[in-house]
């Protein structure tokens, strides 16, 4: 009955640990693309209004970081949010089942 316990315990906390470092990794996306919102509105400002902002880190804004940038948020909003529906534990649990299969009929043809 112990040892059912303390199994019961060690898979409440995998995943307690998961979960938290999955809400880690919400905040940091919220983090990331609250300062890419900043960028757009200093980039905006730059190109359209011409305000003269040109200090050092902003003088580097160009159309090709935004660009870099923007392709960067979206792959990580990507791999966030849906990346487990597409690549997640149940895919790779399929993956190895059909490479196990792949194996046991290579190996039933060698016989």
């Amino acid at each position: 009955m112990e040892i059912i316990m303390e199994r019961e315990k060690d898979a409440k906390e995998i995943l307690e640990t998961i979960a938290r470092e999955k809400v880690q990794k919400i905040k940091n996306f919220y983090i990331h693309l609250f300062i890419y919102c900043i960028g757009v509105i200093l980039y905006v400002l730059k190109t359209y209004c011409n305000v003269p902002i040109n200090f050092f880190p902003i003088r580097f804004i160009n159309a090709f970081f935004m660009w870099c940038w923007t392709f960067v948020i979206a792959v990580q909003g990507i791999r966030l949010f849906l990346g487990e529906r597409f690549l997640g534990t149940q895919w790779e649990e399929e993956k190895v089942k059909q490479i196990m299969e792949e194996e046991r009929i290579k190996k039933q043809n060698w016989k």
